[in-house]
């Protein structure tokens, strides 16, 4: 029976998609796999049984990425799970970050105890709130994965005229983007167009602070900034101070921190980004899926540390192999078999970076003899054999 550990709550929706062949539960000592959603792991001691971690949502900053590696411990997220959640705030975003619809209703709302005189008082004072429409205004969203994507052709259908950066856009993703996106090849040419720009981009060395002093600088005057993607990829203090001298009009941003509050032109949301039942219901369900798909055929999908890597299961024992992306590591693997008189039925074999996996299916018993074999290739991270 598989053992899974939940350390935040889960959605039940993608808890019963267990078997009877699982225990899922919190607090469980050893478990083969761990669904989470939020909670800290970086200084977790991790059991030696265990094969996987998923996340419920798209972000792993709170999952020790390198280490798993290092101990053959597959990180699986759920891209695309909460998109239609972020899309639809995002969205919202967008018209906050115009219309000065937060401060209206904050100040509507200190009206309250002037019985009749407050519809006069509303009609004297609206101007104060006075923004501009998005229709007819330049979107520039810097992203086009699953949520960037969404955002993109939402906004054209809004009348906006979108233009996406994307330095890594897939073949898929490109595909997904309606005709009317026209995609540009640098931030330059984002910044120079766009009225309003929002970051679909994950939090790396190379995007934390990307919206900075000499960034902003770049941008046209009374820009509108959205952040739904993660609050380091924007300079705090370089963004107070542009909203300050007025050169960026409003930043809206998921991620709420205590010098962004009370801002003028700051709308600070408390990270309800993917905070819907279908978001938590849809990130539960995949995260589900993917960890049986590995722990009963050692097929990878979504993983964010080794390579997707996944094949149809044939007669005989199935052995998966986490190995370093290094030449020639494949025929010593595979000779221990020949030298078992055991015949190769099917193999996959994929590479992410400095990191490798292989499935291989025989048509006979896998001996602890071979995997003892094969774990002592140089190399090889982690063997195991499903039956």
């Amino acid at each position: 029976m598989f053992q899974i550990n939940c350390l935040n709550k889960i959605s039940k929706v993608g808890t019963s998609r267990f078997g009877d062949n699982y225990n899922v539960g919190t607090d469980i000592a050893n478990p083969d796999a761990i669904m989470v959603r939020s909670a800290a792991m970086h200084d977790m001691e991790f059991n030696d049984n265990l094969l996987a971690i998923a996340r419920a949502g798209a972000g792993t900053n709170n999952i020790p990425i390198d280490r798993c590696s290092e101990q053959g411990i597959v990180v699986f997220n759920t891209p695309g799970a909460n998109a239609n959640a972020v899309k639809e705030l995002v969205l919202a975003g967008l018209l906050l970050a115009s219309r000065k619809i937060v401060p209206g209703i904050q100040w509507a709302n200190s009206l309250k105890g002037n019985g009749a005189e407050v519809s006069k008082m509303v009609e004297k004072g609206k101007s104060n709130f006075v923004g501009p429409e998005i229709k007819g205004k330049t979107l520039g969203v810097v992203g086009l994965g699953a949520i960037g994507a969404l955002v993109a052709n939402a906004a054209l259908r809004l009348g906006m005229d979108v233009v996406g950066y994307d330095p890594f856009l897939s073949v898929q993703a490109a595909l997904n983007l309606e005709r009317g996106v026209k995609t540009v090849a640098t931030l330059d040419e984002i910044y120079a167009a766009a009225d309003y720009i929002t970051l679909h981009v994950p939090s790396t060395p190379d995007t934390k602070n990307m919206v900075n002093a000499e960034s902003i600088a770049k941008m046209k005057d009374c820009v509108r900034i959205v952040n739904f993607a993660r609050g380091d990829l924007v300079n705090t203090a370089d963004i107070i101070a542009a909203l300050g001298e007025g050169k960026v009009a409003s930043y809206v941003t998921d991620f709420a921190n205590d010098d962004l509050l009370g801002v003028e032109n700051v709308v600070a949301i408390p990270h309800l980004g993917a905070s819907t039942p279908e978001s938590e219901d849809n990130c539960a369900s995949m995260a589900a899926d993917e960890l049986k798909d590995y722990l009963e055929n050692g097929n990878i999908t979504n993983s964010v540390n080794f390579p997707n890597c996944s094949m149809a299961r044939e007669e005989g024992s199935r052995i998966c192999i986490l190995h370093k992306n290094i030449p020639n590591i494949l025929s010593p693997l595979t000779a221990q078999f020949a030298d078992k008189g055991l015949n190769i039925e099917n193999m996959q074999s994929k590479s992410k970076k400095d990191l490798a996996y292989a499935l291989i299916d025989v048509n006979g018993d896998i001996g602890d003899d071979i995997v003892s074999a094969i774990q002592a290739v140089e190399g090889v991270i982690f063997v195991r054999v499903i039956k």
